[in-house]
């Protein structure tokens, strides 16, 4: 997979979902203790949740296919002072990495995967996460007026993250996902997985 086409989003500007801070979700999650261990943010764009995850003190690797993103990211570490890591990956072959996480975030990006493509998304996210760790999916839902781009129903969801698979659904709560575009963000889903 290339990252050629979302490398361009982030030339011009800020991309539609790069709001310039961490999701409030995540920040919520966050200040109610749901990150431990070594955190990967799957899909981190210009690195705000994984900056705000690694500035409590955990252990954060950050990861895109945008390489302008990411080069964003890492500057606004270094001006920040936090401590975090950030590295090229393509989202299939997260095995690729070399380790292993207690804790998976994926804000905004198991949306932008067609049906077809979800079971091999899903099991590289299982190949990364430990047994007993836990993910955590912010997607756009399909309910409600003013969705966004790519909206997943919470059948979806629930089809795609199975014991079969390697996952246990926890809680599957509606939320909101900040964007540019929207201005009071726009429907959402807040998934918390167990890897099983």
């Amino acid at each position: 997979m290339t990252g050629l086409p979302w490398d361009a989003s982030y030339r011009d500007g800020p991309a539609p979902w790069d709001i310039g801070r961490p999701q409030p979700a995540i920040v919520r999650l966050a200040s109610e203790g749901g990150f431990a261990g070594a955190v990967l943010d799957a899909g981190c764009g210009t690195g705000e949740n994984a900056l705000h995850v690694a500035s409590l003190g955990l252990s954060v690797l950050g990861v895109d296919v945008a390489e302008t993103a990411l080069a964003i990211a890492r500057e606004k570490a270094d001006d920040r002072g936090i401590e975090v890591e950030f590295a090229t990956a393509d989202a299939f072959r997260l095995e690729r990495l070399g380790r292993g996480f207690e804790t998976v975030l994926d804000c905004g990006l198991f949306h932008t995967f067609d049906r077809d493509e979800r079971p091999g998304y899903v099991a590289s996210l299982a190949s990364v996460t430990a047994h007993g760790g836990t993910l955590y999916v912010l997607c756009f839902s399909d309910e409600g007026p003013d969705t966004g781009p790519h909206p997943v129903s919470e059948e979806e969801l629930r089809a795609a993250f199975n014991p079969g698979s390697g996952w246990n659904i926890a809680a599957i709560e509606s939320d909101r996902i900040q964007t540019r575009i929207h201005d009071d963000g726009a429907p959402a889903w807040f998934a918390t997985i167990n890897r099983i």
